[in-house]
């Protein structure tokens, strides 16, 4: 066992609990709890081994029994479950042996009614697949709506209500009497029979509509349905299965006017409403039915009035919504966005109360941009991990708590998700203590005009890593890109490579100003610059005590005197050019992974100047531990053993030790391209001893898709670490609920007003010789005036002569 996280917080709906404390938050194979008046996990529900897809919390049957805490949970593994969340205990365990792709449970019996003398069953419709192949019936439509005896733990016999291609997601009506399902450009509504026989007959209507639907919603307390397409639009249907599901079937239909209903359906109208721009992903009516909720990849929220079409928004979220929950509570409401982030809502104002942060994903760049770096950094003293994000930021996610810790701004630019990308974050570099950051950026061109590189460097302002700028660098190594950027151990030195054949070292100057509060200003400014032979210098590090730096020239490796800027050594020339180099700990041991088509990773001793053994290996990543001679590495498995040797694994990491070629532990995982290794120190009194041992380090590994496995690499059987937390989450949540009486209760606390305004800190900044490239930098309100912008542009354009001409 070993500590797992990083996963995605939204890939089904969350579920909030009958009192609105707390949000059920499906995570893998397990189902996370979290308090919503801390936005912190309390407990999780562990038992499924593949991907759950559902969570339906059991409503009550009556105001005391909003305290009780049950639900029903579906996974990806055929079993569906019964909770008790608030201890957390599994109750029971339903095994249908087949995957659950969604669950939905019209009717809920806590209290099981009596009908002549005859318990009521429960019953649930479920998505599956249907894992038989038969002669007549192919891999075309093997997705099957069930039906599922809760109560006698069993399908319903061979009754299936639908068939797809694609696994679709059931919608259940809030009343409880009618589901439904999307299918390419048709809707399929069923109407939910009463309790009394499990083979009872269900009636199903079919809506049409000219595109592709995304998502469906029903009205609360009338026969209305919503649906969004992929253009934008969201359609309403009023009246709804009038005719199929009508009480008396004797009715004689009376042929009217249908305003907007297509296709002679079983509605009485249909009226279209659109203002997003792309394919609607959320819908939602309000617990009164007076609203609508939508939402897509525009992130932007949109409240619509049933009656009156108006609309109101709340904008710059910064990713495409997935979901919306509406709590039991009509002040709270909760939005799940694709950047694995969940936002609890207060309403009806939608402002954001609290913020439930889930590790971001990879950023999607250009082919062109690939093999510029992973972006992700280790604070191993802190147990953090930096990674870039797509709305150009740094995220800092703990690896011990697993949830976010703060996001700082790289660029000062409006993300708009769906934008086309014109930044790259390409570095991230932390210093070993965790107090300074460095970060490089590319500004793409466009058509072949505009590149630009810029150089940062930050210093942490406090202990939840809120960063801030000290010194900015354009175009650092002219308009080559920069390769790697890497800390000297004491913090106050930094060395980038560039592609362009040069390197440069920078220094801290480190000033106290003296105001009504003392604090530190670091400002860097280049102290040297080295090259060999004009070549590319692709990868850089310094050695545990920074006495040597060590540059990779391509195939070659540098060995510098940081401090004098004098080349003390050459050593030997590998077949292609090196993308990584990492001293190992306090050893004389350098390791550097090569890639291209002859990949190797090679140990070279810094006594001897020579090779000390290498292998023909596919290096990703490498990770060397601080106080010790052990590295670990990355390797990439060829595509020809994934599926055999290694059921599908892509990767292995592999532990050494400097002086020995073979490897002492090896470890087989998924999704290793793109992943990340670190070591992480540990303070012993805050990990739990395993047979009668602390572990002092432990190793993280992050795959490609940003999830990671914490564990103690020294340990045979590679136990599961775990970290007592410095202050309860019980306390935290108990602070996050303290009662608030009078104006407090209403319109919440007051902020707190510093008389004094504060100064804007004073960023220096070495200026690029294409000062156009920033000067539309940054917010549009931000902006100076045109005339000033104008002239400026135009001036940039205009080449000043040298000499007058007579």
């Amino acid at each position: 066992m070993m500590m797992r996280g990083g996963r995605s917080l939204v890939s089904s709906p969350p579920a909030f609990s009958n009192d609105a404390k707390k949000l059920l938050v499906c995570t893998s194979n397990t189902v996370s709890v979290f308090s919503t008046a801390t936005g912190l996990q309390i407990t999780s529900l562990e038992g499924h081994t593949a991907l759950v897809t559902s969570v339906v919390v059991v409503p009550p049957s009556s105001p005391a029994a909003k305290v009780l805490c049950y639900c029903w949970t579906a996974s990806l593994d055929g079993t569906i479950r019964y909770w008790d969340f608030s201890v957390p205990e599994l109750m029971k365990t339903i095994d249908i042996r087949v995957p659950i792709f969604n669950m939905v449970i019209p009717s809920f019996l806590d209290i099981p009614a009596v009908d002549k003398g005859k318990h009521q069953d429960l019953f649930a419709y479920v998505f599956t697949e249907d894992t038989k192949e038969t002669q007549e019936k192919t891999k075309a439509l093997r997705r099957q709506i069930r039906k599922c005896n809760l109560s006698k733990s069993r399908l319903v016999g061979r009754l299936i209500l639908g068939e797809t291609k694609k696994p679709e997601v059931l919608t259940v009506s809030p009343s409880g009497k009618f589901f439904g399902i999307r299918n390419k450009c048709k809707l399929h509504i069923w109407k939910v029979p009463d309790q009394g026989s499990e083979h009872a007959a269900v009636r199903k209507i079919t809506l049409h509509h000219t595109k592709k639907i995304t998502v469906i919603a029903f009205h609360p307390t009338q026969r209305v349905i919503a649906a969004g397409d992929v253009t934008g639009r969201i359609l309403t249907w009023r009246g709804f299965g009038n005719i199929a599901f009508a009480e008396n079937q004797k009715l004689i239909n009376i042929q009217e006017d249908k305003p907007g209903v297509r296709d002679n359906d079983d509605a009485d109208s249909c009226s279209t409403w659109h203002w997003h721009s792309a394919e609607v992903n959320v819908l939602s009516f309000s617990s009164d039915g007076a609203y609508l909720y939508s939402g897509g990849k525009e992130g932007v929220l949109v409240v619509w009035q049933l009656d009156t079409g108006k609309k109101k928004f709340l904008p710059r979220i910064g990713s495409p919504l997935l979901y919306f929950i509406d709590s039991p509570d009509p002040t709270l409401s909760a939005i799940s966005c694709a950047d694995n982030q969940i936002h609890l809502l207060k309403m009806p104002s939608m402002g954001i109360l609290k913020t439930i942060s889930g590790i971001k994903t990879p950023c999607c760049y250009p082919e062109m941009c690939k093999g510029l770096g992973n972006g992700i950094a280790f604070d191993q003293t802190a147990g953090l991990v930096a990674l870039r994000t797509e709305n150009y930021c740094i995220q800092f996610y703990s690896l011990f708590d697993d949830r976010g810790i703060s996001e700082v701004h790289v660029c000062e630019r409006n993300h708009q998700p769906g934008d086309d990308v014109t930044v790259i974050v390409t570095a991230v570099a932390l210093s070993v203590d965790g107090s300074l950051m460095s970060t490089s950026e590319v500004k793409l061109a466009e058509e072949g005009i505009g590149g630009l590189v810029c150089l940062k460097f930050w210093q942490a302002g406090s202990q939840n890593k809120e960063f801030s700028l000290s010194t900015i660098v354009y175009d650092p190594h002219r308009d080559a890109g920069i390769s790697a950027v890497t800390f000297h151990p004491s913090g106050n030195m930094v060395v980038s490579s560039s592609f362009g054949g040069d390197f440069k070292i920078w220094r801290c100057n480190n000033d106290i100003i003296q105001n009504d509060q003392m604090h530190q200003n670091f400002s860097w400014t280049c102290h040297a610059v080295g090259s060999y032979k004009k070549r590319p210098m692709t990868a850089a590090a310094f050695s545990a005590d920074g006495s040597v730096l060590a540059v990779a020239a391509e195939t070659l490796i540098t060995l510098w005197n940081p401090y004098k800027n004098v080349l003390l050594a050459v050593l030997g020339e590998t077949l292609t050019p090196i993308v990584n180099l990492s001293f190992l700990g306090k050893s004389d041991n350098l390791a550097a992974a090569s890639c291209g088509s002859n990949p190797q990773l090679s140990v070279w001793s810094m006594s001897k100047l020579s090779l000390s053994w290498s292998y023909k290996l596919c290096i990703e990543a490498v990770a060397s531990a601080v106080d010790s001679s052990s590295f670990a590495a990355l390797a990439l498995l060829p595509e020809s053993s994934n599926e055999t040797t290694f059921k599908g694994r892509d990767g292995v990491i592999l532990l050494y030790n400097a002086t020995n070629p073979v490897p002492t532990a090896i470890w087989s995982v998924k999704k290793a391209k793109g992943g990340a290794l670190g070591f992480l120190q540990v303070n012993p009194s805050s990990v739990e001893e395993v047979d009668g041992k602390t572990p002092e380090v432990l190793l993280a590994y992050m795959s490609g898709d940003h999830e990671y496995v914490v564990f103690d690499p020294y340990c045979k059987d590679a136990h599961e670490v775990s970290i007592s937390q410095k202050e309860g989450l019980s306390s935290l949540e108990l602070k996050g609920q303290g009662g608030q009486y009078g104006y407090a209760s209403i319109y919440g606390e007051l902020p707190e007003f510093d008389k004094k305004s504060p100064e804007t800190p004073w960023v220096p900044s070495f200026p690029s010789e294409r000062p156009w490239e920033t000067i539309f930098s940054g917010s549009s309100h931000n902006l100076p005036p045109l005339t000033k912008l104008c002239s400026a542009f135009l001036e940039s354009l205009l080449e000043k002569r040298t000499a007058a001409v007579e």
